[in-house]
């Protein structure tokens, strides 16, 4: 389930070489029933989570149009290799469809990279 929404996340933010990429990982998620304004709305609380969320906040997002929506809670901020860092919970949700998955993103050179446990551990 980590990969399927690791995917579904790197494609709502990544560039088109990259969705190529992800696309097989998505199959049976919640984003695949997202529509565009769907991906809008999750996008943007993602962004406010990682920006400006404190640790313990949940923010929600929800599309009256299509039912679908979800919670972003800011489990954590950290620190690695002097980087701002927050682990996020993500749980979506989209026609019966659900995804509970927890992930790792660091700022970068001033932009928001996902980071694997792995990489972490470096």
């Amino acid at each position: 389930m980590r990969t399927i929404l690791l995917g579904a996340v790197l494609l709502l933010l990544a560039g088109a070489a990259d969705a190529q990429n992800t696309r097989g990982l998505l199959q049976n998620t919640p984003s695949t029933l997202f529509t565009d304004e769907d991906n809008r709305l999750f996008r943007d609380t993602w962004s406010k989570a990682l920006e400006a969320a404190a640790d313990n906040q949940t923010l929600s997002w929800t599309n009256p149009k299509t039912g679908h929506g979800g919670d972003l809670t800011t489990l954590r901020s950290f620190e690695w290799r002097g980087y701002p860092c927050k682990e996020v919970q993500i749980r979506n949700q989209a026609q019966g469809r659900k995804s509970d998955e927890t992930l790792n993103s660091c700022k970068i050179d001033g932009a928001w990279k996902l980071l694997s446990a792995e990489q972490l551990k470096k």
